[in-house]
C-alpha cells in the first residue's frame, strides 16, 4: 500500500499525474530510500505487416514496486513487506518534475552522507522548464 497525504493513496488521483517521488522506510531500523516511479510506460511495438511501429501505453508495476536498490529489495524480502512503509512525497505531472523532486529530496536529506539511507547515488538531469513550464 502507498500512503499519500497521511492516508492510503486514492487511485482516482493518478489520472492527472505521470508519476511520483516516494520514500520507503524500514520500520525495524529506520533506514530509508528516496526514489521515483512512473504510473505508466510508453513502448513501441512493431505491428505485423506494417513498416511503422505503434506506441503502446501500459501501466507499470508501481503497486508492487519496492525501489531499484538491491539492498532495500533484499531487506524487504528478508524482513517482509509489513516491516516497511511506502509513502508518496510528490505526485508529478511530468518526468522532469519527477527527476527534479527526487533529486531535491535526496539532496535536502543528504542521502549520500550517512548510512541511514539505502541510496547509493544521485542521478539527475533537470533544467528550468521541467519545473516551470510555459
Amino acid at each position: 500500500m502507498w500512503i499519500y497525504d497521511e492516508k492510503e493513496l486514492d487511485e482516482s488521483l493518478i489520472d492527472d499525474y505521470i508519476g511520483f517521488v516516494y520514500i520507503i522506510t524500514n520500520l525495524t531500523n529506520n533506514k530509508k530510500y528516496i526514489g521515483k516511479k512512473l504510473f505508466k510506460s510508453t513502448r513501441s511495438k512493431k505491428v505485423k505487416g506494417k513498416t511503422r511501429r505503434k506506441r503502446v501505453i501500459k501501466e507499470t508495476d508501481w503497486k508492487k514496486y519496492w525501489g531499484s536498490n538491491e539492498e532495500l529489495k533484499e531487506d524487504v524480502k528478508k524482513l517482509g513487506e509489513s516491516n516497511f512503509q511506502r509513502k508518496i512525497l510528490n505526485l508529478c505531472k511530468t518526468k522532469g518534475e519527477c527527476n527534479y523532486f527526487e533529486a531535491k529530496h535526496q539532496f535536502v536529506n543528504e542521502v549520500l552522507e550517512n548510512d541511514d539511507w539505502y541510496n547509493g547515488h544521485i542521478w539527475v538531469r533537470v533544467h528550468k522548464k521541467h519545473i516551470n513550464p510555459k
